[in-house]
C-alpha cells in the first residue's frame, strides 16, 4: 500500500509541474476535436441520400449507392490517375530534392554561406499558395520571365505553358516542390548534425572521400528521418495539391490536373451533392490510411524502426 500511494503522489506532482504545459496544450487540443474528429460524424452523408434541409436522421439510407455512383463517373478514372502521378512525383521529389540539397550544404564550410541559402530556400514555405501561384503564372505566362528567356538566349516562339497539357502538370510538381524543400531540408540537415564525428574522423582516416563517407555514414544514419518523411508522405497519397490546383487550373488542362479534391468540389460546393462529394471524401480517407499502415508496417519490419 506504501508504495501504492508513493506511486500516486509522483503522478500528482508531476501533473502539478506540468500543469501548465497541460494548459497550453489544451486550446490544440479543443481545435483537433473540433475540426478533425466532430466532422467524422458526418460521414454518414456517403451511406444516405441526403437532403439539407431533412438532415442526417430524415434523409434516406442508400447503401453503397454513392460509391457506385462515384467510381462510374467518367471523370472519376481520370481524376484518380492524376492524383496517383502527381502525388508520386511530388513525395519523391519533395525527399529526393532537399536530400541533396541538405547534402551538399553539410560539405559547405563557410556558416555564413550556409545560413543564407537555407533562409532562402525556407522563404517560399510561409508564403500561401494564393501568393505563391500568382507568382508562378506571372513568371509562365505567354510574356512571362521564362518566354523572354528562352527567346532570348534560343530566339524559340513563346510557349504557353500554363495552358498546355504537355508543361502544366510539371510546373504543378515543380512549383510545389519548390515551395516545400527549405522545411525537409532543414529536418535533414538536423540529421545530418546529429551524426557522430568520430565516424567522419575514421573513415577519413581509412581513406573515404568525401562521397564515400556520404554513401556510407551520413545516409545511413539519417535513414531513419527519411523514412519518416516517406510514411508521412505516403499518407498524403491521394491528397495532391488541392488549394495550388484550384488556384493555378483552368479547363484546359483539365485533362492532366483534375484530381480527386477538384471532383469533391465540384460535386459538393457546385453540383450541390454533398453524399458524392462525402463517399469521395472517405474512399480517400481509406486508401490514405491503407497506404501509411502498410508502409509502416514494412518500416517496423525491415529496420525495428518506430514513427510513434
Amino acid at each position: 500500500m506504501t508504495k501504492l500511494r508513493q506511486k500516486q503522489k509522483k503522478k500528482k506532482r508531476g501533473l502539478y509541474n506540468t500543469g501548465q504545459l497541460h494548459l497550453m496544450l489544451l486550446p490544440a487540443v479543443i481545435s483537433t476535436a473540433i475540426f478533425a474528429y466532430f466532422p467524422i460524424f458526418g460521414l454518414v452523408m456517403a451511406f444516405q441520400d441526403y437532403k439539407p434541409l431533412i438532415g442526417f436522421r430524415e434523409s434516406d439510407f442508400v447503401g453503397l449507392a454513392q460509391f457506385k455512383y462515384i467510381f462510374t463517373m467518367p471523370s472519376f478514372r481520370q481524376a484518380f490517375v492524376n492524383t496517383i502521378i502527381i502525388a508520386f512525383f511530388k513525395i519523391i521529389l519533395s525527399i529526393l530534392v532537399p536530400l541533396i540539397l541538405s547534402l551538399m550544404l553539410n560539405e559547405v564550410t563557410k556558416s555564413w554561406f550556409k545560413r543564407s541559402v537555407q533562409t532562402i530556400v525556407f522563404i517560399p514555405y510561409f508564403f500561401s499558395w494564393a501568393i505563391l501561384a500568382g507568382m508562378i503564372l506571372e513568371i509562365f505566362a505567354y510574356d512571362g520571365v521564362v518566354n523572354n528567356v528562352l527567346n532570348s538566349l534560343f530566339h524559340t516562339s513563346p510557349i504557353a505553358f500554363l495552358v498546355s497539357n504537355r508543361y502544366f502538370r510539371s510546373i504543378i510538381i515543380g512549383s510545389d516542390v519548390w515551395k516545400g524543400m527549405g522545411y525537409n531540408t532543414v529536418l535533414l540537415l538536423a540529421a545530418i548534425t546529429s551524426v557522430d564525428p568520430t565516424l567522419y574522423e575514421a573513415a577519413q582516416v581509412d581513406g573515404a572521400g568525401r562521397w564515400k563517407q556520404a554513401i556510407h555514414i551520413t545516409l545511413p544514419d539519417i535513414a531513419p528521418m527519411i523514412a519518416v518523411l516517406t510514411v508521412l508522405g505516403l499518407g498524403n497519397i491521394l491528397n495532391a495539391g488541392f488549394e495550388q490546383i484550384l488556384i493555378m487550373y483552368n479547363p484546359t488542362v483539365e485533362k492532366t490536373v483534375d484530381i480527386l479534391d477538384t471532383l469533391v468540389y465540384r460535386l459538393g460546393m457546385v453540383n450541390h451533392q454533398y453524399s458524392a462529394a462525402a463517399a469521395m471524401g472517405l474512399f480517400k480517407s481509406v486508401i490514405s490510411l491503407i497506404f501509411v499502415g502498410t508502409s509502416y508496417l514494412i518500416l517496423y519490419k525491415k529496420s525495428d524502426y518506430r514513427v510513434f
